[in-house]
């Protein structure tokens, strides 16, 4: 007697829209990349997009990982044959000129440009290094043994800290404000004193 099979019994579901959800899937995504994406020719592939642009599909193709045991091999040959290399019949591989080779200029134009200091300090910590400022001025040493220094940092530690808060324009810049520093006519002395405090080791 032939065993008759169970099967599940297919229901069609009807909150499902089909032809979005095969649509969803079949896409590739969009490019995020404005310079790529106007370069981008939709009639080619990814591959040869991007090879016409100059640019990298798979990075360990193009820059291989140095192979020490075959390096090895090679220096022992080299040995072995009393310096006489051998003829290898490997051929070179001609780099073809891209067609879209502006691309890859504008990224790495783009990457080697300046970028805008995001970077800012927390507002406590702002408190305490304009504190310690406003108190000590350039002396770390004496920063060190203040009582607000509650985690006891070292004067190094507290003059990076400084350092950090000088770097940032925003913040200082506001500091130099509200202390009626920006108009103020630098005082020499007081200029080699904060470099020599920031210079000391």
């Amino acid at each position: 007697m032939k065993v008759k099979k169970q099967h599940r019994k297919k229901k069609f579901l009807h909150k499902l829209n089909r032809k979005r959800m095969n649509r969803k899937q079949r896409n590739t995504g969009t490019v995020p990349c404005e310079i790529i994406k106007d370069a981008w020719d939709h009639k080619k592939s990814t591959y040869k997009n991007l090879t016409d642009m100059g640019l990298a599909n798979d990075p360990n193709k193009i820059i291989k990982i140095p192979n020490f045991k075959q390096e090895k091999i090679k220096q022992a040959k080299v040995i072995v044959n009393k310096g006489e290399v051998e003829n290898t019949d490997e051929e070179e591989t001609i780099t073809a000129v891209p067609i879209k080779k502006e691309v890859a200029e504008k990224l790495e134009k783009e990457a080697k440009a300046p970028r805008e200091r995001r970077f800012m300090l927390p507002k406590g910590q702002v408190e305490f290094i304009t504190y310690l400022l406003d108190k000590y001025g350039h002396d770390y040493k004496a920063m060190e043994k203040d009582r607000k220094n509650y985690y006891q940092e070292t004067w190094k530690q507290l003059r990076a800290k400084i350092k950090t808060f000088m770097g940032i324009p925003k913040q200082y810049g506001e500091y130099l404000q509200a202390r009626g520093l920006l108009d103020k006519e630098p005082d020499e002395e007081e200029l080699k004193k904060q470099a020599k405090a920031l210079v000391e080791d």
